[in-house]
C-alpha cells in the first residue's frame, strides 16, 4: 500500500523516533508499505516518520543510482545508530521526499560505521561509504528529527526559506501522495 509522505513542518518529522524491541507482523507489513511508497515516489531512502510513524525504521535502495560494481540490495535498518564517521567529507546535492522540489549541496562524512538490526532483529555493524553512507546519514537524521537543510550554511538555509514556506503552506505539487496537514 502506498502511504502519503509527510512534508516539512509536520511535528512527526521533528520528533526523535522510538526504538523497536520486538518485530511484529504489523511492522513487517509497514516496512513493505514503506518500500512501495519509496519506489512510487522514485526515492532511494525513506524513514518511518516520513510516512507518519514515529518508529526507528528506514528503508534504502540505491540500486538504480550506483554503478554496477557497487550494487547494494535493498536494505531495512531497524534502530540504526551511526557509531563512527570518517574525517574525510564530501559535498553532494541532496533532495528529500518530505521537501518536494528542494535540493541543495550538503557536506557529510564520506564513510560511516553504523549499527542496526534487520527485520529478524539480527544486529549488524557495517561500514559504508559513498552514496550508501550518504543515504544512511540522511535517513538516520530523519529518525532523529533533522532535515538535510539543517546541515546547510546559514546563507544556504536563508536561500531555501522561501521554498520551505511554500512546502509548509502546502503550495507544492508532487508526483506522489503527500500529507501536509499540521
Amino acid at each position: 500500500m502506498i502511504l502519503p509522505v509527510y512534508t516539512y513542518n509536520h511535528p512527526v518529522l521533528k520528533s526523535v523516533t522510538a526504538r523497536i524491541d520486538d518485530m511484529s507482523d504489523e511492522i513487517q507489513v509497514f516496512v513493505s508499505n514503506m518500500f512501495e511508497t519509496m519506489y512510487n515516489a522514485n526515492g532511494i531512502g525513506l524513514a518511518a516518520n516520513q510516512v507518519g510513524k514515529g518508529l526507528a525504521i528506514t528503508v534504502i535502495d540505491i540500486q538504480d543510482s550506483e554503478s554496477e560494481s557497487e550494487q547494494e540490495p535493498p536494505l531495512v535498518m531497524i534502530n540504526p545508530v551511526i557509531e563512527a564517521f570518517s574525517d574525510e567529507v564530501e559535498e553532494f546535492e541532496e533532495g528529500c521526499l518530505s521537501l518536494p522540489d528542494l535540493h541543495d549541496k550538503v557536506v557529510r562524512p564520506l564513510a560511516i560505521q553504523v549499527r542496526y538490526c534487520d527485520l529478524h532483529m539480527k544486529q549488524y555493524v557495517r561500514e559504508a561509504d559513498g552514496l550508501l553512507a550518504r543515504v544512511m546519514q540522511h535517513e538516520i537524521d530523519h529518525l532523529n528529527g533533522l532535515y538535510f537543510f539543517e546541515r546547510l550554511s546559514p546563507i544556504r538555509r536563508t536561500l531555501a526559506s522561501g521554498k520551505l514556506k511554500r512546502i509548509a503552506r502546502g503550495d507544492i505539487e508532487s508526483a506522489y501522495p503527500i500529507f501536509s496537514g499540521q
